[in-house]
């Protein structure tokens, strides 16, 4: 995934039209801020990253990619703990509503999940992928 430098995430998020998902999104900014000690980094036009770790796979495929971030949907926030495949059910099962994709957590509006568990994961996330993929600031 390619970082883009011609938007803040700042004003990415000033332009997201729905206020709900706007204030939450700008609380997860600075969650993400404190919790990783990373500076916000565009990611594609709608990814608020943090951290990188570049990656080679046996196949010779190589990338970068954010080590952790969101992304203010229309649905849902859309929250990527990296690595994916982990199991973080300990974790999960005290974060309140949301649903699981492969590195993805989906959640409705902030208020209704426990943000202290939320900052757990995005840690553990980060110090897990830290483990396969060295992660370092953009």
């Amino acid at each position: 995934m390619n970082q883009t430098k011609s938007l803040s995430p700042r004003d990415f998020l000033e332009s997201v039209p729905n206020a709900c998902r706007r204030e939450d999104a700008f609380q997860l900014l600075d969650l993400f801020q404190r919790v990783t000690g990373y500076e916000a980094k565009m990611w594609g036009g709608s990814i608020v990253g943090f951290g990188r770790y570049d990656y080679t796979y046996d196949t010779g495929h190589s990338g970068a990619c954010h080590a952790t971030g969101f992304s203010p949907r229309a649905g849902k926030m859309s929250i990527y703990i990296m690595p994916g495949y982990n199991d973080y059910g300990s974790i999960l099962d005290r974060l309140g509503p949301h649903k699981m994709g492969k590195a993805c957590l989906y959640v409705g509006r902030l208020n209704k999940i426990d943000l202290d568990v939320l900052a757990e994961l995005i840690e553990v996330g980060v110090r897990d992928l830290n483990k396969i993929w060295p992660v370092h600031p953009v």
